[in-house]
């Protein structure tokens, strides 16, 4: 199968490498940096069962794409109109696109610019690109993808791969379940920089975790989506599952990306979509409370520091 993966990342990289392992051509469309390591030495995947190079194609703009069988969308929300547009003229009526995308409305996005069918899937894994080219897994990696004529067969793929997957058909739950566990750790963990772990360790997170899943369940039900009773109960349990796992945006910070605007971007969705003018509002483990809350996080020697501000 033609497999491009459209931003490669920790997710990209991690699914295609995957796919790539299990014989699939697959292309990666990423930064430069991770596109010159891929072609000179190819992929490294590191995973909790193998590690190893495996050859691959890589480019930094999806121009250089044969039409693909398959397309694993995983750019960061901001980028979906842009990296959307780049995939015109490569797009073939029966190739299936997924997005694997954090947020609640990035598949319709991404389908107003390509006029293409696109499949939502929620993501549980723990990654990082440890290096140009390099995707280290740290734990988790299962999918769940909307129910589509062509999910069957994609699942069976992807299963064969060595990717847990399954369909739902409340794919809209999911989202909106998996949202409310990024509103719960990714401002935590990106600005006291500190992974999943020993976050929960660390007075008073506990309850800012609490208190974010509370807000974005209400957000969600205002929104017309059932949400699980014990979605609190499920969420504090993820730590001890994927403990050396720093989140996403703790990731785009230590690249120098203004976690502010990361803020806002992971959590003004659902807020305007329940009527929040502030976007902040709908995400109350935002910046200033997840820096009171970590305090006393680690600091550069692994002791107490205070939180950047």
């Amino acid at each position: 199968m033609q497999v491009a993966v459209i931003g490669a990342g920790a997710v990209g990289c991690y699914y295609g490498g995957l796919l790539l392992r299990a014989g699939h051509d697959v292309t990666f469309i990423g930064r430069q940096t991770h596109v010159d390591a891929i072609n000179a030495r190819g992929l490294l995947l590191d995973t909790q069962f193998f590690r190893g190079h495996l050859p691959a194609k890589a480019a930094t703009d999806a121009t250089a794409l044969a039409s693909p069988d398959l397309v694993l969308f995983c750019v960061k929300s901001a980028d979906t109109e842009e990296a959307g547009r780049s995939l015109a003229g490569c797009l073939r009526p029966e190739t299936s696109v997924l997005s694997l995308q954090n947020g609640v409305d990035n598949p319709q996005r991404l389908r107003s610019v390509t006029g293409h069918a696109v499949i939502p899937v929620v993501v549980y894994v723990g990654s990082e690109m440890a290096g140009p080219g390099h995707v280290r897994h740290h734990g988790g990696g299962a999918l769940v993808i909307g129910a589509a004529p062509a999910s069957e067969v994609l699942a069976q793929t992807l299963e064969a791969a060595g990717i847990p997957t399954t369909i739902a058909d409340d794919i809209e739950t999911t989202l909106w379940s998996k949202l409310t566990t990024n509103c719960a750790f990714n401002a935590l963990s990106a600005v006291a920089g500190i992974s999943y772990g020993p976050m929960l360790d660390v007075e008073g997170t506990r309850e800012v975790v609490a208190s974010a899943v509370q807000e974005a369940v209400m957000v969600a039900r205002a929104c017309g989506i059932s949400m699980p009773e014990d979605l609190v109960e499920q969420i504090l349990k993820i730590p001890a599952a994927m403990p050396n796992q720093m989140s996403s945006t703790a990731q785009d910070v230590a690249r120098g990306k203004q976690r502010d605007r990361l803020s806002q971007r992971l959590c003004g969705a659902q807020g305007r979509r329940a009527g929040h003018s502030d976007p902040d509002q709908s995400c109350p483990a935002s910046d200033g409370e997840a820096g009171g809350a970590t305090q006393r996080a680690r600091g550069p020697s692994g002791g107490i520091a205070t939180c950047p501000p």
